[in-house]
């Protein structure tokens, strides 16, 4: 980038600000103002991230992956719980004699899911 010369106040587009932050993100110690939109915060997120040495960057993604595990762990747990649930509610709604078109209605299940209870 060391043709790209313009100054902070000079930045116009969303192709200069890029152009700006690729060239002086290694100066920056702090977010400047007119970086302050979602796309650039990110930016600014993994640019740190790339300055870590790599027993840092180890920790970090370590840490990432043992979140994402725990996370993916519980929504699937919840979504478990939330199955059992909906057939219980058609296990109790058949035996008080709900046709199966309330049945859809109330578990959004389709006809076939319903019969194989």
């Amino acid at each position: 980038m060391p043709h790209f010369i313009k100054q902070e106040h000079e930045l116009e587009t969303r192709l200069d600000k890029w152009m700006y932050f690729i060239r002086h993100f290694e100066d920056f110690h702090n977010i400047l103002e007119i970086f302050k939109d979602d796309v650039f915060i990110k930016a600014f997120g993994k640019a740190e991230i790339a300055k870590f040495s790599e027993e840092k960057r180890h920790n970090y993604e370590q840490s990432l992956k043992n979140y994402r595990d725990l996370k993916g762990f519980i929504y699937t747990a919840f979504e478990d719980e939330q199955i059992q649930r909906t057939l219980e509610i058609v296990r109790k709604g058949k035996l008080m004699g709900l046709s199966t078109d309330d049945l859809i209605k109330l578990t959004a299940l389709i006809n076939d899911q319903i019969d194989g209870l």
